[in-house]
């Protein structure tokens, strides 16, 4: 169902909303279907009385607004909660959608400032991304941004929400049953990333930043609210083993929040850039080698999508044309991402030198921040800063031109050395292949400690065993038993490609696992790879549907061939 506020705070269903045409006592709502478009948004009409001015008779008058509905306003029941006491409520504004949350310029090319007034019910809390907040008496709370921003980084949440700081400006907010374990997840990592990025990329200029677990629903991984991220519980495997994910967030502190694409067709300068970003600080805190085997991982994904897709097909391009009337959301793949990390890694190779080339993102930051740029903007200001560069041609370099980066779709030009990752990847590709054979040798298998192997680490090596699967009868129980850091995992990762592992196996002893993990933490990857995988059957039996996101129980539905909900 479909819900809206009424000025008075009610939760009125539109459902129940009366058809055009019926009288209406004064004060009443209704609900008018609008054209379906961007943003969803219903149109809502409010009745009150008025005097004609030549009768003096009271008439009825429309007064249109616009109603609050899914998915940008996103209305949780208890039990799509962690705690399953009370409701929910949170916006999710990217690209297009805060339009039906208020009135704006919902554009990346607008950005303002904003300040807002929240009353909620006593025993709930309002946070928003903003720089102050402050609560007031009757549970009023006022917040203030005094950054501008573009309309899709408004958010807004209302619930059962408590806080614990784990930083010098960065606390940690969930619902209480997960406070501690996130405070223990996070304690002392966020401003570790934070300095390395100020030493990277310049000034974190929104103050605080902190972190907001979401609901088991939450259908994303993360959304970069500037000083409040959303992120899912998914993250909080318990060992801090996926903590490394939450750099990517604060990378867009410099890249995307504070540096924006002006148009959602040129959305690689948020994200390409924001991988770029991302890896440098992983170089910093964990190395080359794990940096370039996450990278790895990151092609491989990017490789997937395009042969899926075709390599020509217009969206593995970096400058999309978005028709009017088609959401940017439909657009969304991984070429922003990773191919736009390559031609950052291209710019970067063209400099020559890391230390310059860290130098010359400094200077952009500082050239184009609070600002929605364009790549010209980019591309025009490397061509500035490196005039020697510029003087050599590098822009039209044979196979390697800007323009051919941007208009033309495909595999990238350019791919930055990951040989470095090799050190991580031989080891796991060798476990693998030992795991695969007829008969194992468990004596070389013993040999290999995994203890100290990080996710990405783990990720690869699951990778690879599931792409030799199904194996050999008997060895992945055998390696279920090996490994339990591996088949008892919390790490929405591991869990993930295990569980993946147990159905192309057939391991049924083991389908209970992919149950809990769907049931306990629903992460929107896991919603991909998992129940296109299982047996309708199992699927099936006890699927606690009404625990999901209406969208993610759609997605499900479509994939085991049911109706929508």
């Amino acid at each position: 169902g479909e819900e809206i506020l009424s000025p008075t705070g009610d939760v009125l269903d539109g459902r129940d909303a009366e058809p055009r045409g019926t009288p209406r006592p004064e004060g009443t709502w209704g609900l008018v279907q609008g054209t379906p478009g961007l943003g969803w948004a219903e149109h809502l009409w409010v009745w009150s009385p008025f005097a004609a001015p030549s009768t003096g008779s009271s008439r009825g008058r429309a007064a249109p607004h616009w109603a609050l509905v899914p998915p940008q306003v996103c209305w949780l029941s208890p039990e799509q909660t962690a705690g399953k006491q009370k409701p929910y409520m949170y916006t999710q504004g990217q690209a297009v959608l805060n339009r039906s949350f208020f009135p704006c310029f919902d554009t990346p090319s607008v950005k303002f400032t904003y300040s807002a007034t929240v009353k909620v019910p006593e025993g709930f809390t309002a946070v928003m991304s903003a720089t102050s907040w402050e609560k007031q008496k009757d549970n009023t709370f006022v917040f203030k941004m005094s950054q501008p921003i573009p309309s899709y980084l408004i958010a807004l949440v209302v619930g059962d929400i408590v806080s614990a700081d784990v930083g010098p400006r960065s606390r940690v907010w969930a619902e209480p049953c997960l406070i501690e374990a996130a405070k223990k997840e996070y304690d002392g990592v966020i401003e570790e990333f934070l300095v390395v990025g100020e030493k990277l990329f310049g000034p974190y200029v929104w103050g605080r930043y902190d972190i907001l677990f979401m609901p088991p629903s939450f259908p994303f991984g993360g959304m970069e609210n500037p000083c409040l991220t959303f992120v899912t519980p998914c993250l909080l495997a318990g060992d801090r083993s996926l903590a490394d994910v939450i750099i990517h967030e604060i990378s867009h502190s410099w890249f995307g929040n504070l540096v924006t694409n002006a148009s959602w067709g040129e959305f690689w300068l948020n994200e390409g850039f924001t991988m770029y970003a991302q890896r440098r600080i992983s170089t910093e805190v964990y190395g080359l080698p794990y940096t370039c085997l996450e990278a790895a991982t990151g092609r491989a994904l990017l490789r997937q999508h395009m042969d899926a897709t075709g390599e020509d097909h217009p969206l593995n391009k970096l400058r999309v044309v978005i028709e009017p009337g088609i959401n940017p959301d439909d657009t969304y793949n991984e070429t922003p991402y990773e191919k736009g990390y390559c031609f950052v890694s291209y710019l970067a190779h063209l400099v020559g030198n890391q230390s310059k080339f860290d130098a010359f993102l400094q200077a952009y930051v500082n050239r184009f921040k609070f600002q929605s740029i364009t790549a010209d903007d980019t591309l025009g200001f490397f061509l500035e800063y490196f005039p020697e560069l510029k003087e050599k041609g590098v822009d039209s370099i044979p196979g390697f031109e800007f323009d051919r980066w941007l208009n033309t779709p495909g595999w990238p030009p350019y791919l930055p050395d990951l040989s470095p990752g090799q050190q991580l990847m031989r080891p796991a590709e060798e476990l693998a292949e030992l795991w695969a054979a007829d008969s194992l040798n468990m004596e070389a298998i013993e040999a290999v400690d995994i203890m100290g192997w990080r996710t990405y680490q783990l990720v690869y090596f699951l990778d690879q065993i599931l792409q030799k699967s199904p194996l050999p009868e008997g060895n992945v129980k055998r390696l279920s038993k090996m490994y339990p850091k591996i088949s008892k995992a919390q790490n929405a990762e591991l869990r993930l490609r295990w569980c993946q592992i147990v159905l192309k196996n057939n391991l049924e002893a083991e389908y209970s696992k992919v149950k809990d993990f769907l049931h306990s933490q629903v992460c929107p990857w896991a919603l991909v790879a998992v129940p296109s995988s299982m047996p309708v059957g199992e699927m099936g039996t006890g699927y606690k549907a009404f625990s999901l996101h209406v969208n993610v129980q759609n997605y499900v539905k479509k994939i085991l061939g049911l109706a929508e909900a």
